[in-house]
């Protein structure tokens, strides 16, 4: 695509799961104390709930009544004097920080994507050390979609389909699945299609302005406020870069469509680096973008064939996801009547299709009439990419920390 960034001779490619593993052991060596399998479960508040004053770790050993098990351990208070949410997508602490401190005002609504990742073993004769191809269009999707007969996973399986896709994948082997909410909302340069280098440099930000805060604090002062982190980074190469690409997105989500996101992005990107004096809105949440089923027709989406497609329990499998089955749920439902009063009825039970791992799951109730389904809930299988917690039309299901488990990738 003439004009986009995407050009990286001479750039490293890595897995970003095995670099983070790398920095861990670094911060380690330098005294930081990691705690890997064990959930920040909420924020501390001061007294006057005023500030976070750090985060109380999980309760372990919990049995699904809620009872204490002979396992049981009691949950850690970590107090400090600043708390850094580093979350990722969707964070569950953010999430229940935004409403408390009013953070969202003024701000457009959040939208997100969910990134889907297969590993492949491809034939020697088609490997291409450093090869990176990129594709827009068929069949692109944010989670702001509206057809409710959608299924992500389904479309990915059909993607692999097209022909300049399947020859690189015909005669190898699929060794890893995953699938992850992402930010596609707000400064993120979709443009590059990459964001760890901004991250780091964030980060580095935000290390140097809590440290300058720290040497002018007294003993005696019980949390801060790095006050100048907002300040710096808007004066840093970060936010130039993700100001030059703000309209992207939003381009492509508007009335203007794929072809007209294409023409508007060349444009104003490719030509004047985001010089245009307006920023796009998206206007709505992607949960409100969903629509009434009578609207849409029904997908059909051609079987799997084992080869290049694949079905969802074998993808799963993959993932080497596990749960303790006995704890408590950690995808509740605030009210346990809207999946089949609501969603099945209106919207063709959504969140049967839009789970990547098959977590929810609509089957025959007991006792009841012939076709009279209930949600069942296979938390078990669930990967930890937030996309129920984003997506559900009436925002009924919330997503918190389990007492352990999730997926194991290796490299994705």
């Amino acid at each position: 695509l003439p004009g986009f960034p995407l050009k990286n001779h001479g750039n490293y490619i890595v897995r970003l799961g095995h670099v983070v593993r790398w920095l861990g052991e670094r911060a380690e060596e330098l005294g930081v104390e990691v705690f890997p399998g064990i959930p920040a479960q909420e924020l501390l508040y001061n007294e006057d709930q005023s500030a976070v004053c750090g985060v109380a770790t999980a309760d372990m050993g919990i049995s699904k009544d809620g009872s204490p098990k002979d396992s049981f351990q009691r949950g850690m208070e970590l107090r400090a004097k600043c708390t850094i949410l580093a979350e990722g997508c969707r964070g569950h602490l953010t999430r229940s920080l935004l409403p408390k401190f009013d953070l969202a005002k003024g701000r457009e609504p959040m939208t997100y994507g969910i990134g889907i990742k297969e590993l492949w073993e491809v034939e020697p004769s088609k490997h291409r050390p450093g090869y990176a191809e990129h594709t827009i269009g068929w069949p692109l999707l944010g989670l702001d979609y509206k057809n409710p007969y959608l299924n992500p996973f389904k479309t990915f399986q059909l993607y692999k389909t097209h022909p300049s896709i399947r020859k690189h994948l015909e005669g190898g082997k699929r060794i890893g699945y995953g699938a992850r909410a992402l930010n596609e909302g707000g400064y993120q340069n979709v443009a590059k299609i990459k964001g760890t280098h901004n991250a780091m440099l964030s980060g580095c930000l935000a290390a140097e302005t809590i440290f300058e805060e720290f040497e002018n604090s007294g003993e005696d002062v019980q949390t801060i406020t790095p006050t100048k982190y907002e300040k710096e980074l808007a004066e840093s190469s970060v936010m130039k870069e993700l100001r030059q690409s703000r309209n992207v997105r939003p381009s492509f989500g508007s009335s203007l469509g794929l072809w007209g996101g294409l023409a508007y992005t060349g444009t104003f990107f490719a030509l004047g680096r985001g010089i245009e004096p307006w920023t796009l809105k998206h206007g709505h949440k992607d949960n409100e973008s969903i629509e009434l089923k009578q609207k849409h027709k029904q997908i059909e989406y051609p079987k799997p064939d084992g080869k290049i497609t694949f079905d969802l329990l074998s993808s799963v499998h993959l993932t080497g996801t596990n749960h303790e089955e006995d704890q408590p749920a950690h995808l509740t439902l605030k009210d346990d009547t809207i999946p089949e009063d609501v969603n099945l009825q209106l919207y063709d039970g959504p969140e049967g299709k839009y789970c990547p791992a098959g977590v929810y799951e609509f089957v025959q109730k007991e006792g009841g009439k012939e076709g009279e389904m209930r949600l069942q809930i296979n938390a078990q299988n669930c990967i930890h990419c937030k996309t129920c917690d984003i997506k559900d039309p009436l925002q009924n299901i919330y997503w918190v920390a389990p007492e352990g488990g999730g997926p194991k990738y290796d490299g994705l």
